[in-house]
C-alpha cells in the first residue's frame, strides 16, 4: 500500500500601498495535490494531472534570475497581444495579469486600456519581485498595482471583480486549461475582455524531431521531452466552452534563430519554458543531449550556421 504526501496550495496576497508596507495576507485556495499525478479538490473529486505545477513554480523562480532584459521574442508576443486594447473603445479600470510574461506586459502597457488598478499574479514569488523591482515606464506610474502569489488553476479572486484579464505565455502550463479559462470568465465583470496568448502545437517542432531521432539512436526508445500543446482547432472550442461570447482566435508563427541548440535551451530556461511533465524522464543522458544538438544542426541549420526554432502562438 502506497502512501502519498499531500500539501495544500495557498496564495499569498501582496499589496503595494502608497504608505508603509503591510504584512502579507494568506488566502487559502482549498486544493490538495498528491505526488502520484492526481489532484483532489475541496469537494472530493479528483483528476489526472499532466504537469508538475510545483516544478513549474521552481522553474519560474530560476527564470526570474536568468531572464533576458527586453527579450525580443517575449516583447513581440506581449506587444501583439496588448495591441488589441487599441481596438477597444471602452476602458478597463481594473485588470488582472496572469503568469507568463508579466514584466513585458507591464512595461509595454503604456497607458493602453485606461487601466487604473492592475493585479499581477504568478506562482513564483521571485518573478513577482523581479516585476516589482523593474524600472517602471512613466505611463504606468499612476496605476495602483497589487502583486499576488497564486495559481492560475485556483484564482483567489471573487466573481465579477475585473474588467480585463490578460495571460501572456502562461496558461499552456495549466493541467486544466478549460477550467482555468472558466475561472477567468467568472472573475470578469459582464462585458469584460479576456486576452490570452498560449503556445500552439507547432511550437519547437524542430526540437521534437531532433530529440526523437537522437533517443531512438542512442536509447532505442523515446520519452517526452517537449510538453503537449493545444492545437489550432482546439482554441475556439476552449473559448466557447469557457462561456466567452464573441470569441476571436489568431494564429501567429515566429521563427527565432539561435547559434546552437544549446543556446535555444538556455533561452527556454530564461523564459521558464523547460519540461515540467509529471511523467518525464528525470535523467538526460549526456550522449543523447549531444546527439540531439548535432542532429538539430545537421537537419535544420541555415547557410549562415544558425538554427531556427518555431514558436506558434494562439
Amino acid at each position: 500500500m502506497r502512501a502519498f504526501g499531500a500539501f495544500q496550495r495557498s496564495s499569498l496576497l501582496l499589496r503595494r500601498r502608497r504608505a508603509n508596507n503591510e504584512p502579507y495576507a494568506l488566502v487559502p485556495s482549498g486544493s490538495f495535490c498528491t505526488d502520484n499525478g492526481f489532484e483532489t479538490t475541496s469537494n472530493g473529486s479528483s483528476r489526472v494531472n499532466i504537469f508538475d505545477r510545483h516544478l513549474k513554480r521552481k522553474q519560474r523562480d530560476r527564470a526570474a534570475w536568468l531572464t533576458r532584459p527586453n527579450d525580443s521574442f517575449v516583447d513581440a508576443v506581449a506587444e501583439n497581444l496588448l495591441d488589441r486594447l487599441e481596438d477597444c473603445r471602452k476602458t478597463f479600470p481594473t485588470a488582472l495579469c496572469l503568469g507568463g510574461s508579466l514584466e513585458a506586459v507591464r512595461r509595454l502597457l503604456r497607458g493602453r486600456g485606461g487601466i487604473e488598478k492592475l493585479i499581477m499574479m504568478d506562482t513564483s514569488y521571485d518573478m513577482l519581485k523581479l516585476c516589482k523591482d523593474a524600472q517602471q515606464d512613466a505611463h504606468n506610474d499612476n496605476i495602483e498595482t497589487c502583486f499576488v502569489v497564486g495559481d492560475e488553476e485556483f484564482l483567489p479572486l471573487k466573481e465579477r471583480y475585473a474588467y480585463l484579464a490578460i495571460s501572456c505565455l502562461g496558461l499552456h502550463w495549466t493541467n486544466d486549461l478549460p477550467g482555468a479559462m472558466i475561472q477567468c470568465k467568472l472573475a470578469l465583470k459582464p462585458d469584460g475582455l479576456f486576452l490570452g496568448a498560449i503556445l500552439g502545437g507547432e511550437t519547437l517542432k524542430e526540437l521534437r524531431i531532433a530529440c526523437t531521432v537522437a533517443q531512438m539512436e542512442r536509447e532505442g526508445g523515446i520519452s517526452p521531452r517537449v510538453s503537449p500543446l493545444a492545437q489550432v482547432r482546439d482554441a475556439g472550442n476552449l473559448l466557447t466552452r469557457a462561456g466567452f461570447t464573441l470569441p476571436s482566435v489568431d494564429v501567429d508563427q515566429y521563427t527565432v534563430k539561435y547559434n546552437s541548440a544549446l543556446e535555444l535551451i538556455e533561452h527556454l530556461r530564461a523564459m521558464g519554458e523547460t519540461n515540467a511533465l509529471l511523467q518525464r524522464n528525470k535523467i538526460l543522458n549526456r550522449e543523447t543531449a549531444l546527439a540531439t544538438a548535432a542532429i538539430y544542426d545537421s537537419m535544420f541549420a541555415a547557410e549562415d550556421g544558425s538554427i531556427p526554432a518555431t514558436f506558434q502562438l494562439l
